[in-house]
């Protein structure tokens, strides 16, 4: 590394213009990142925090891709099969849907989450009562002990916590039987819930194919969610792409610094140096630029994106900036590493003048 170290010292302004150019692209790469993450939270928290090992959808139709949350209706009947089934500890019924909430002027879409108090911790204990997250209670400006009117019905803010959300809606949670009334009151007067979440190791797809119904992870039913599959795929395609951008111009950069540098490194081979010596001068160069680039985009993403997170849905995390930078890191430094070929070919003849 006393060759790489010299040159850092030696070409500043070369050193100064990749470093510039690796910060603005992790300065990109984080923010995107922060967004997806924020967007996502704010698609799918509520799903991810619902109780049980895997949620339980109906059947889909003949021209359904797929299971999907809007077009789930679970029944009584197939709550009790799958009560029934061998290996299942508890079975929750879940009703989702999306509404419009009101206090006094104030009005806001909300998602309805009805739930049995057993079934998860902050669902109320008592019909006429609601628990707001955080998103719902600042949208409609409400404590605990206010009323609210959701589908032609008064209810009374019960507990104020959580930042759960749904389809970008923040999450009211009610008993079970004040969602099917809601739903009753809504065009679906035959409605009992959305899925079921289902605790226990039982043969899933035994207990499907016996109850007419399609299990998923919690994770894996995320893509039950449309709205889910295409906002997240569009925003990961366009942080692969920028991943791939980076790593090209990393490899760009070093592969005209290395060219540059071909008669220095033909002088150290002439003078002894071994080519994995050179290699890794060349690869501790790169990554020494990359480091110090990486580290001030993540810092810059940090400082705004600590400020933006209470006006954007942007997450800041390590899942969002140590694990893109680290990436970042090994996209450069693969991309260095096409511009070693002039370093393992380079001929001490040429530096002694054999072409003169």
């Amino acid at each position: 590394m006393f060759v790489a170290l010299r040159d850092l010292r030696f070409a500043r302004g070369r050193f100064l213009l990749i470093g510039s150019v690796v910060a603005l692209i992790t300065l990109l790469v984080g923010f995107l990142s922060g967004l997806t993450g924020g967007l996502a939270t704010q698609n799918v928290s509520a799903v991810l925090s619902l109780p049980g090992d895997r949620l339980v959808f109906s059947a889909p139709g003949s021209g359904d891709s797929g299971a999907t949350f809007a077009g789930s209706a679970v029944t009584a009947g197939q709550q009790r099969a799958w009560s029934a089934r061998e290996g299942v500890r508890s079975v929750a019924p879940i009703g989702i849907s999306q509404s419009r909430a009101g206090r006094g002027n104030t009005r806001a879409a909300v998602a309805l989450f009805g739930q049995t108090a057993n079934g998860a911790t902050s669902a109320p204990d008592r019909d006429g009562t609601v628990t707001l997250s955080t998103g719902a209670a600042a949208a409609l400006d409400a404590r605990v002990g206010d009323r609210l009117r959701i589908g032609g019905r008064d209810y009374t803010v019960a507990e104020v916590g959580g930042d759960d959300w749904y389809s970008h809606t923040p999450v009211v949670r009610m008993t079970l039987a004040d969602w099917q009334s809601s739903a009753a009151a809504t065009g679906a007067p035959d409605a009992y819930a959305t899925v079921l979440a289902v605790s226990g190791n039982p043969d899933w797809a035994a207990s499907d194919a016996a109850t007419g119904t399609v299990s998923e992870s919690i994770i894996g039913s995320l893509t039950a969610l449309s709205s889910f599959r295409s906002e997240i795929g569009s925003l990961l395609l366009m942080i692969a792409l920028l991943f791939g951008i980076s790593g090209l111009v990393v490899g760009a950069f070093f592969t005209v610094w290395t060219l540059q540098r071909a008669g220095d490194i033909a002088v150290l081979k002439a003078l002894g140096a071994g080519t994995g010596t050179l290699i890794r001068d060349a690869l501790g160069q790169a990554l020494v630029v990359l480091v110090l680039g990486i580290g001030v985009g993540l810092a810059l993403v940090a400082g705004p994106g600590a400020l933006a997170g209470g006006a954007l849905p942007f997450l800041l995390s390590p899942l969002t900036t140590l694990v893109p930078g680290a990436i970042l890191v090994v996209l450069g430094l693969a991309g260095a590493a096409f511009a070693l070929r002039s370093v393992t070919s380079a001929d001490p003849l040429t530096a002694l003048g054999s072409n003169r």
